[in-house]
């Protein structure tokens, strides 16, 4: 199946992917509404990158790329009927390729319900820094992770 990559501002693209967010976990078991999950696309220093397929938009990554955890890939989804295709694993490895031009580290969050992303996450070289508990909603742990290459680029 071929797939492109591409960034993207507009604000239907940002529509579509937050409706694909709540059609899936793990945004169902937090209870992130259309209006929730639209927000992660607001707020400077974001890059938002689109995962095309023969049959649209099929997955997307949102980077960080300043302050603190410069670097942090903020929300990464694939449409649940893709999932288990290597889709995830090519949004990670673009991902890296980007993040590698202005960061020496790569972080991102995982719920720890999450089991099958925990899976690849660890496969694709991140490795477990801490619990976060209550970060994203109470009663909930996320896992932050972090996967590096070397000293923080100034």
């Amino acid at each position: 199946m071929k797939t492109t990559i591409r960034l993207s501002s507009e604000r239907s693209d940002f529509q579509r992917c937050a409706q694909m967010m709540t059609q899936t976990d793990p945004w169902i078991s937090l209870g992130f509404d259309f209006n929730a999950c639209l927000k992660a696309f607001e707020g400077t220093g974001k890059e938002v990158y689109i995962l095309e397929t023969d049959s649209g938009i099929s997955g997307f990554v949102i980077h960080q790329t300043c302050g603190t955890f410069k670097g942090y890939i903020q929300t990464i989804c694939v449409s649940e009927n893709l999932r288990g295709q290597g889709f995830g694993l090519k949004l990670l490895e673009f991902s890296e390729q980007k993040i590698r031009e202005y960061s020496a580290n790569l972080f991102i969050c995982v719920s720890s319900f999450n089991t099958g992303a925990i899976k690849l996450y660890e496969k694709f070289g991140f490795i477990k820094i801490g619990d976060l508990e209550d970060f994203v909603k109470p009663g909930f742990t996320e896992i932050l992770l972090r996967k590096s290459w070397g000293e923080v680029l100034k």
